[in-house]
Parts: structure tokens; sequence; C-alpha cells
């Protein structure tokens, strides 16, 4: 069944108000009519079956028939923290990422990062990243859509990480020096509803600066595996990883 999003002010009392693109994807891509039903999930991650009463080419209007009892968040609060990266791979990361359960990403401008955001079409990109995260998420059957800031400096990503119950850095160097147990330390100590943050370098790495002052501020370093990955790999490597701890090995 197919899932939509919606925000609170088109939830109502008895019906449901869909608006935007999502009017045409049902009316005109699925050609679903008067009496199909689509999965609806609100912005606090509740969802419901709802029934289509009414179709126009500027809304549609749906009746909740059941509440769901869905759990598919991850048991822990991920903010994948990528490095900008070149090309369309930060699309990537957030595709897959919001796919593998990502509650949060934040762009982040590395020393050694070559795109450098143009803040006149930077609320553009934004826009952009938002939506590929929630077509990620109708896709995957979330009932969340994962938060997207804009890119962080080094001390504004300090001063966010201070809520964090676990914070790493995922560092080549230590993957060559063939560090191992950090990740599953982490994992093992980690509570439900922790809130892990983990930092992930562009193509060229986080610079020896950049790791000594996120250590300084409480993070810890950690390899992943004897490979080195690609920047786009390695984010969906500790979502893999956290997700077969937590889900898969509970």
């Amino acid at each position: 069944m197919q899932r939509y999003f919606i925000s609170k002010s088109q939830l109502h009392q008895d019906h449901v108000m869909i608006e935007g693109e999502d009017v045409k994807h049902i009316s005109r891509v699925m050609r679903m009519s008067a009496g199909d039903q689509i999965i609806c999930c609100t912005e606090d991650g509740e969802s419901a079956i709802c029934e289509i009463d009414e179709l126009s080419t500027e809304f549609i209007k749906a009746t909740p028939k059941e509440w769901l009892d869905e759990q598919k968040r991850l048991p822990v609060n991920v903010t994948i923290v990528q490095g900008l990266p070149k090309g369309d791979k930060l699309e990537t990361v957030i595709q897959k990422g919001t796919e593998l359960g990502a509650d949060q990403f934040i762009p982040f401008k590395a020393e050694r990062s070559v795109v450098k955001w143009d803040e006149q079409k930077s609320a553009k990109k934004l826009q952009r990243l938002k939506k590929i995260a929630k077509e990620a998420a109708e896709q995957s059957h979330r009932t969340t859509i994962p938060a997207i800031d804009m890119p962080h400096s080094l001390s504004s990503l300090i001063k966010t990480s201070e809520s964090y119950d676990y914070k790493l850095i995922a560092y080549e160097e230590d993957a060559r020096a063939g560090e191992s147990a950090k990740l599953v330390q982490t994992l093992h100590e980690a509570n439900w509803n922790d809130r892990i943050m983990v930092v992930f370098g562009p193509e060229g790495g986080l610079s020896e600066n950049e790791v000594a002052t996120l250590k300084e501020a409480g993070f810890s370093s950690c390899g992943l595996g004897p490979r080195i990955l690609r920047t786009e790999t390695a984010a969906m490597y500790v979502l893999a990883a956290i997700s077969y701890h937590f889900e898969l090995m509970r």
C-alpha cells in the first residue's frame, strides 16, 4: 500500500487533506480513485490506513479507517555527519541512509571537501535533499522522515554534538591500523533511545587536525573493518551494523 507523509495542518478531526506533489502522484502516477486506500503518516510518527473519498487537481480528501501500530524506527537515534562529497554522492547517502533508518543528516564543511555550497543556492539544494529523504522514507515504509540540516562548520558541529550519548569518527587511519573494537563496544554499551552521532569525511578523508579537535570534544575514532570504504559507502556500513545489532540480534 502506497505511503504518504502529511503535516499537522493536513490532519483534521475526521479526514485527511493531501496537497502538493502527492496529489499528482496519487491521481496520475498511481491512477487511484475514490475507494482506494493509502497509508498516511503524521509528523508524530503515527500512521493510518485511509480511504480516498474525493480527488481533484488541487487536493485529495481521505478518511482514516484504521490507525496502525508500526515499529519502523531504529531502537537508537542515529545522526550521520557527512563531509561534503563531490557530485551527487550526498544525495546517495541521504537516500540509502534514510532506507537504513538514520534519524538525521548533517552535511559537514570538512577541510578536504572540494564542494562548496553556494549560499544563494543552498535553500534549493536543501529542498531537493529533503524531497529525496521523503521519497526514500515512503519507499521504505518508514513512519518518519529524517531531518536534514544546513552544512555545519567544525565548531558548530561540536556544539551540536553536546547532546549526544555516543560520538564516533569513522577514521580510515584506524582501519589501516587494524582497529575493529570501538564500534562493537559502542553498540554493546548503547541503550534503546540513546543518541549516536557518527562523522564521516569526504573523498579525501578527515584531516589530522579535524580528528584531534573532535577527540578533544569527546569523540572516539573507529575503524570500519579491514577495507577502506568510499565516503558514500561508510555511512551505509555503520547503519547496517546498527540495524543488525539492535534489530536482528535482539
